[in-house]
């Protein structure tokens, strides 16, 4: 697992252990190296996932190495942000955000 940011990159291979399998709810961004709007929210979930840590895990997973989950999940843009609570995706946003904005929209699925 590589780490940006503060956030695990995951992939296809282990998206079901490290994401379905967690205790924490996990937002999961779905990114790509050219997304000039996942490059700007990867400071704001960096410092989220340090805020957060022991309320939420934060996890980013590239759509293009990683077609697999993508698919599964009916995620057609990028960035969109996937929070996933005992293994059921609860709630989906798409597009950057500031960071108050998402605390915001993440308040209600935070434990």
């Amino acid at each position: 697992m590589i780490r940006t940011d503060g956030v695990t990159e995951v992939t296809d291979a282990d998206f079901d252990a490290e994401v379905l399998g967690a205790e924490l709810p996990v937002l999961v961004k779905f990114t790509a190296d050219w997304c000039g709007p996942c490059r700007q929210l990867g400071p704001v979930l960096g410092a989220v996932a340090e805020e957060e840590a022991d309320r939420l895990r934060i996890v980013q997973l590239d759509v293009d190495r990683n077609p697999e989950t993508p698919a599964r999940y009916g995620v057609l843009a990028t960035p969109t942000l996937m929070v996933f609570r005992a293994g059921e995706p609860v709630k989906s946003l798409v597009g950057a955000r500031p960071k108050r904005r998402l605390l915001a929209e993440l308040e209600d699925v935070l434990v």
